[in-house]
């Protein structure tokens, strides 16, 4: 919505994921967010969200903005900038309904795709290439995210759906290079998600984070739910927003500090 935004990291996503199921996730995240929308009033979407520098409503223009980048990608490059200027000129009320039009839009857009356009698309990011399934799934985890943002501001007990989470916790090892930060400890602790069941090793560097994908592990430092560790990751399990975490209160703390948020 504004030029903080930015891309995030690329990443293959899981293996065995679908483009059908990239759709079907985003297309249910995209059906909560406007049915929470639907409910809020002129003043709620003025109201501060999660993100301590937007309102709700400056989230959904980051989401409406960011489904026109989507959309228009899809056919061809875009002038960002421009797209963001549009988005930061509208009024509240405006951000609000017209993101959802344009998640209306990209979801019209996605369902058109044939099998044989998916195959031919790639997208550049960065310095790497991707192909659909891992670009739509970029926007799946943006989304499931922002909702989460928008959605905790009226309910505290708000969490990200799991079957987002599922696929969301599998682009989590890019994301935490992205978005981790030193600490100014250097250790390595294992990590045991809930819904989905998955096992990873975060290690804590001079450099930055790193988090990889391990076997089954029968003693994890911390174990918590999956849509949990995916909000660890973008900074946002904060002890106000924490569900039961088995493990030491001082290694959460610690990822916490690595996963400062994006």
């Amino acid at each position: 919505m504004t030029s903080d935004h930015h891309e995030e990291p690329t990443a293959s996503g899981e293996l065995g994921v679908t483009l059908e199921t990239q759709r079907e996730v985003l297309a249910s995240s995209v059906e909560r967010l406007a049915v929470l929308v639907h409910s809020l009033t002129p003043q709620q979407l003025r109201q501060q969200a999660y993100p301590a520098q937007w309102t709700v409503a400056q989230v959904l223009s980051h989401l409406g903005s960011g489904a026109d980048i989507t959309r228009l990608r899809l056919d061809g490059d875009v002038d960002v900038q421009a797209v963001w200027d549009e988005w930061n000129a509208k009024d509240p009320d405006a951000q609000a309904a017209d993101s959802l039009r344009a998640d209306a839009a990209l979801q019209a857009r996605l369902a058109s795709i044939t099998p044989g356009e998916a195959a031919g698309l790639r997208f550049a990011m960065g310095p790497t290439e991707i192909d659909l399934t891992a670009f739509i799934g970029l926007r799946l985890n943006e989304h499931a995210v922002h909702t989460w943002d928008i959605e905790v501001t009226f309910d505290d007990s708000a969490t990200i759906p799991t079957a987002a989470a599922e696929l969301v916790i599998g682009t989590l090892a890019m994301m935490a290079g992205f978005a981790g930060q030193p600490t100014g400890t250097e250790r390595t602790l294992a990590v045991r998600t809930k819904e989905p069941e998955r096992s990873f090793e975060i290690a804590l560097r001079s450099d930055g984070v790193a988090l990889s994908p391990r076997p089954t592990l029968e003693a994890p430092d911390l174990e918590l739910p999956g849509e949990a560790l995916v909000r660890l990751v973008y900074g946002r399990l904060d002890p106000a927003h924490s569900p039961t975490i088995a493990g030491h209160a001082t290694d959460l703390e610690e990822l916490r500090k690595a996963f400062p948020g994006i």
